[in-house]
């Protein structure tokens, strides 16, 4: 690095060397702060350095002046290093140095011409030794030469005496040697005299070719009795190898050749022995020829080899029987594939997989490798016996898919015929304990059987090896998520649809719900739950086994999500059970005369009632459904469900008057000390009071006080107008004109008393600014209908189950009749998308307005109360 000086030159280094030493002085008891002053300056440093204490701060005059006195001294080492510049830039010194430059670069070139005279000397001296080394060594060269060329003239005579006297094993060694040699003058083939040569070894070569395929000829042309010993035989072989690798495959291609024509003589196609029935017996042909030939080439009666180990004449063997029998094969299956069974199928298949497993552990060899070094000559992908049965494996999927078929048929027939008997009216007195008296069921065993076949299925097809892991076993999955379908729809969705059956309606003030409904329900519930639990396992084992090629396609979430829809329906049809039996207790709140109350006791009967209709519903649901995240799912609609069919049978009970309002304050809270405790209510198999998430607390509390606060609105007399309408806007938190007017209504106020009160109103929330234009009164429905708040979910009688139906069903039920949507919102309301706290928290939702939350419900609250 450089710096410029004062005329815009840069400074040369020795200068810039200087300015550091002194940038580089002590001071006080350390190093100069301004240390690398090329870098970055820490100000903040620096001054915790020069006061380290506040009671340093006191020392700031001594500080500044010690900072002062540094400066001064900074400016006289520039001054001082400024005239040692101009000095050192005197002219007449830097003209001295570039002569003496000059002069050194002269002397340079004088010594570099001294140089190349010496060299010149040197090579002339050295000249005639150079012609001396060079004479020699081709001297030697050719010598050598000539040695070699006259031992390759003697070795070609060699051989070819020993090619007249057939003696093999001393042909191997020579031809060895004459081939090794004549590579070395394969360079001089010009040479006239070594061409020569090299012609003779290539026509040597020829007839020993010549001769080595007539010898081989007779070998396997002659009777058992061969009148060639093996260790001529072996080396013939090596003969062969030394000439070529192509002259090997090709005596190989030609004993294995000779070795099938007995095969493809008896195993024709056209013939009753190449049918798919004697498959057997060719396998057992081919291991009685592989046994033969084993004993006689490659290992006789003295121990001594035929065919050299490295020739693999078994792999060559088994690699022609594989190609000629596949062909077969395909001939049979394409004339029998018309008829052609499941049976027959698999009675073929099996012994080939088990033949070429045979094989392969004959050799320790996977079957690609003995297929592919068994047949080097053919560039195509080998291929096994057992690939030839890829294209009818659809036989096997199509039986599989009948057998199934057959399966569920049996079990759809006998739920129909339970559901029937359960559909008949029962007696005039109920019997609630009768279907306790057996064990009740957990899962439907339909579901068990369906998933055990399935189960069976696959891993018999992929037992098949490659012919059932590629695409039989994924077309053999298609069937299976079809059937997982139709069982969801057919099966689980109608053991939930009420049958159609007519006998006398209960009558309205019938409390006790209908636990064969119930039980089916909860039954549903549980057999969807394993079911798409089993289809997640199941995809990740059929993912291991499946061929590469297909393994991104498997896939089973749409199953998962048709057993989420089923779960989800099922919880639809039990709040349906439970409505049901609210229904008399909210038909008596509704019918109640609350004017005409003047005392004000405990809870009151209808409400007793309903608690106890509620706990014996959830305690049913509870003894029955396995996992306890759908009866978390139950309780939170379950709890929306109570509050709103409360508020919908106060809303219809007004005038409430004062006493009235006072009498369902405490009838809420003891209907909300019910829904607080249903988690916990009675011990049980799956659930126990430590599991009470504390969202769903949190949301009976807020809906509860909601309604608490309208009614104890109602209760504040109204006059005096100003006090009335004060505990309004303190308890409901709104200047909203309609929502006051439904406070008057309900409270039962006259008509010629409202028009003040509305007056009255106005003219108060008017000076109000704070407070807000709308509150949970808003969605206060004020005329509620008198349907069910969750709509039937069965379809038309007699008709078909049909999934989209029931989805569509249920999607447009969703919000029954939305008198209080503030008030039946459940905790979900609460969480964002992601499953965490909203802080809106004041959005208003219809029930069961959004499908979609409500089908996948059980898995996000779950994963909601994890994250929390």
């Amino acid at each position: 690095m450089s710096w410029p000086n004062e005329s815009g030159q840069e400074l040369p280094l020795e200068v810039l060397l200087s300015l550091q030493r002194i940038l580089d002085l002590q001071h006080g008891n350390g190093a100069d702060t301004f240390d690398g002053v090329a870098g970055q300056f820490d100000t903040v440093g620096f001054l915790n350095q020069l006061f380290p204490t506040e009671a340093s701060l006191g020392e700031l005059e001594t500080v500044q002046q010690r900072l002062a006195d540094h400066e001064r001294q900074m400016k006289a080492q520039v001054d001082e290093l400024t005239e040692e510049l101009k000095a050192n830039q005197d002219p007449n010194r830097m003209q001295l140095i570039q002569e003496m430059i000059s002069e050194l670069l002269g002397q340079m070139s004088r010594i570099q011409e001294k140089a190349s005279e010496s060299e010149a000397i040197v090579k002339n001296i050295t000249k005639d030794i150079q012609i001396l080394d060079l004479a020699k060594k081709n001297l030697m060269l050719s010598t050598t030469s000539l040695q070699r060329l006259q031992s390759l003239v003697n070795e070609i005579a060699q051989l070819e005496s020993l090619i007249r006297e057939n003696r093999y094993h001393d042909i191997v060694h020579a031809y060895e040697a004459v081939k090794q040699l004549s590579l070395t003058f394969k360079s001089y083939t010009a040479v006239p005299t070594i061409a020569q040569v090299w012609r003779r070894v290539q026509d040597i070569q020829g007839e020993l070719r010549a001769k080595v395929d007539a010898d081989f000829d007779a070998l396997y042309t002659s009777s058992p009795a061969r009148t060639l010993p093996p260790e001529t035989v072996n080396s013939i072989c090596l003969i062969a190898d030394a000439i070529g690798p192509d002259v090997r495959l090709q005596m190989v291609e030609r004993y294995v050749g000779s070795e099938f024509k007995e095969y493809r003589r008896i195993f024709r196609p056209s013939d009753e022995a190449g049918g798919l029935d004697n498959v057997g017996r060719r396998f057992a042909w081919f291991r009685r020829v592989l046994v033969r030939h084993e004993s006689e080439m490659e290992n006789d009666k003295d121990g001594k080899r035929v065919f050299p180990d490295s020739w693999k004449v078994g792999w060559a063997m088994f690699a022609k029987f594989s190609e000629i029998t596949r062909e077969d094969l395909a001939v049979v299956l394409s004339k029998t594939a018309p008829t052609l069974t499941v049976q027959q199928l698999l009675d073929t298949l099996q012994p080939t997989m088990e033949f070429e497993a045979l094989m392969s552990r004959k050799w320790s060899t996977s079957l690609i490798e003995l297929l592919t070094r068994g047949n080097p000559n053919d560039p195509r992908p080998p291929k096994s016996i057992t690939s030839v049965f890829e294209l009818y494996m659809g036989v096997f999927v199509d039986a599989q898919d009948r057998a199934l078929a057959d399966m569920l048929a049996s079990h759809r027939n006998g739920l129909r015929a339970r559901s029937s008997l359960e559909a008949r009216p029962s007696s005039d007195t109920p019997n609630p304990g009768a279907e306790e008296d057996s064990a009740p069921l957990i899962v439907h065993p339909s579901s068990t059987e369906l998933f055990y076949f399935i189960g069976h299925n696959l891993e018999q097809c992929a037992n098949l090896g490659r012919t059932g892991t590629g695409k039989a076993l994924f077309d053999l999955l298609a069937v299976h998520k079809k059937w997982l379908k139709v069982y969801a729809e057919d099966m689980l969705l109608a053991s939930i649809k009420k049958p159609t059956v007519q006998f006398q309606p209960r009558k309205s003030t019938e409390s006790r719900f209908d636990s064969t409904q119930m039980k089916n329900a909860c039954l549903a519930i549980n057999t969807a739950d394993y079911c798409q639990t089993t289809a997640i396992e199941l995809e990740e084992k059929i993912r291991e086994r499946i061929a590469d090629e297909y393994k991104e396609d498997v896939s089973l979430s749409e199953e998962f999500d048709i057993f989420v829809t089923v779960i989800s329906v099922a919880i639809v049809s039990l709040l349906k059970e439970l409505e049901a039996a609210l229904d008399p207790s909210c038909l008596g709140i509704a019918r109640t005369a609350w004017s005409q109350l003047n005392l004000v006791s405990g809870p009151s009967k209808n409400v007793l009632d309903l608690i106890q209709a509620v706990e014996g519903v959830v305690q049913a649901v509870k003894d029955r459904v396995e996992q306890p995240k759908y009866t978390r799912n139950f309780l939170d609609k379950a709890a929306s469900l109570i509050l709103a069919k409360f508020t919908h049978a106060l809303v219809k009970s007004r005038p409430l008057k004062e006493t009235g309002a006072e009498q369902l304050i405490i009838d809420l809270q003891a209907l909300k000390a019910c829904l607080l405790k249903i988690y916990g209510f009675t011990p049980c198999r799956v659930y126990s009071p430590q599991l009470t998430p504390h969202s769903y607390t949190k949301t009976i509390n807020k809906n509860t006080q909601r309604l608490e606060s309208l009614l104890k609105v109602i209760v504040t007399p109204a006059d005096p107008p100003e006090g009335f309408i004060l505990n309004y806007t303190l308890l409901i938190g709104d200047a909203s004109f309609s929502n006051f007017q439904k406070i008057l209504d309900l409270k039962g106020t006259p008509k010629a008393e409202q028009n003040g009160l509305l007056d009255s109103f106005l003219t108060i929330t008017s000076t109000k600014p704070e407070l807000e234009t709308a509150s949970f009164l808003s969605s206060l429905d004020m005329d509620p209908s008198a349907g069910n708040i969750v709509a039937t979910t069965s379809s038309p009688g007699g008709s078909r189950v049909s999934l989209p139906s029931l989805v569509a069903q249920v999607s447009s039920s969703g919000g029954g009749d939305n008198i209080f949507s503030a008030l039946t919102s459940p905790p979900l309301a609460e969480k964002d998308a992601n499953g965490k706290n909203d802080p809106a928290g004041e959005k208003k939702r219809e029930v069961f307005s959004d499908f979609r939350r409500f089908v996948s419900f059980a898995v996000r609250r779950e994963r909601g109360e994890k994250a929390e």
